[in-house]
């Protein structure tokens, strides 16, 4: 059975809302996006993604420092491409979705590291724990569109992402890698 922690790393995935060149308000346009996860189970790679998640930012890379970003994810629209395993992760030993539907990100300081790269960082929430991350991303600017991109490892266990006998790294591993892709209109 897939197990859903990674949703954990989706959420993780907020940290790294679309920026969008002037300080409007801009939307993720959801149908050219994703936030997808990766972990192991009982050492063999799984993969998903959540289908519903809602961002809006403001972002100027010429002030990065500027930015306000929040992000959303609906955990219960987690596609692990097995409906057992989704079952499973929305229960209370892994997302506990009925009491957490929404894992959240606030984009607190965002910093350029190198031309057209960047860093997010910010309070991540998810099942009524929140910690710090750090999300680094890219930026490209083509077509009319702009797309972010990057990735980031979370550990499950920081967000009470399987509870009990879940909580044994050996037959799910702690660390869930989040990879996201953000595509929002251009604005200049």
């Amino acid at each position: 059975m897939k197990t859903p922690f990674l949703a954990l790393a989706i959420a993780a995935t907020l940290v790294i809302a679309p920026p969008a060149y002037s300080q409007a308000t801009q939307k993720v346009v959801a149908e050219k996006s994703h936030i997808r996860f990766a972990f192991k189970q009982m050492n063999v790679p799984v993969e998903g993604r959540f289908r519903k998640f809602d961002a809006t930012v403001s972002f100027d890379p010429k002030k990065p420092e500027a930015t306000r970003a929040e992000f959303e994810v609906d955990l219960g629209s987690i596609d692990l491409g097995n409906a057992e395993g989704e079952t499973e992760a929305r229960r209370k030993p892994w997302l506990h979705v009925e009491a957490f539907p929404k894992a959240k990100f606030t984009a607190s300081a965002v910093k350029a590291t190198g031309p057209g790269r960047y860093e997010a960082s910010g309070p991540l929430t998810i099942k009524g724990a929140t910690l710090n991350i750090t999300a680094p991303f890219s930026l490209v600017d083509a077509g009319g569109m702009r797309t972010v991109e990057g990735q980031f490892p979370l550990r499950r266990l920081q967000f009470k992402i399987g509870d009990g006998p879940w909580a044994d790294t050996e037959t799910v591993a702690d660390e869930v890698t989040v990879r996201f892709r953000f595509v929002i209109p251009s604005t200049k």
